[in-house]
């Protein structure tokens, strides 16, 4: 398994030290469910940013923007695909005509090659199952509900999926994986981890 974490500084308080800190916090908290590989994606003037490597959270220099304020990460346990082959790690990018996004995953997906054969979608030299839920978003051309629900609808196995839009759009789809949100208004920051 996997383990997703995000910050989501919607009130726009946190200093550019104090975002980096959570970020280090949280995925030093998930290495917990995977320490093969991590990565973070932010959006940064209308383009999605990621970093990632296949190495711990907390070996990581993260470098991120003073002003990203929404920021999802993620740390891997590898089930497929060598994470020493940096594609295979997330966040995963999602290119379509109407803009990109990143992608995480926490699960096992179980019709991955399945769902690849009867819809026809290309082969990717990406080797983990969670691919095809950016292929899925992609085959629909647009990252809304209905392009998340298809995707979700169509899944078969454990997961919980964050998807960030170069729009600043973030989305959360829970499967039946672990899921905690945390929110503190005070602070103007939602904190999410599965």
């Amino acid at each position: 398994m996997c383990a997703i974490f995000v910050f989501l500084d919607y009130g726009g308080r946190l200093t550019r030290k104090a975002r980096l800190n959570i970020i280090r916090v949280l995925g030093k908290a998930a290495e917990v469910r995977g320490t093969d590989a991590s990565g973070i994606a932010y959006v940064k003037n209308g383009a999605i940013h990621i970093q990632k490597a296949p190495r711990p959270a907390h070996r990581m220099r993260w470098r991120i923007d003073p002003q990203a304020r929404y920021i999802m990460g993620h740390t891997r346990m590898t089930t497929q695909g060598s994470e020493v082959k940096n594609y295979n790690n997330h966040p995963f990018r999602g290119i379509m005509q109407t803009g990109t996004f990143a992608l995480a995953h926490n699960g096992v997906l179980d019709n991955d090659i399945s769902l690849r054969k009867s819809l026809h979608l290309s082969r990717t030299r990406i080797e983990t199952d969670s691919y095809i839920a950016v292929q899925l978003i992609v085959q629909k051309g647009i990252l809304n509900f209905d392009s998340l629900r298809y995707m979700a609808e169509l899944l078969e196995g454990s997961f919980t999926i964050t998807v960030l839009g170069d729009d600043g759009s973030f989305y959360i789809v829970k499967g039946d994986n672990p899921f905690c949100l945390y929110f503190f208004p005070d602070c103007g920051l939602y904190l999410y981890a599965s």
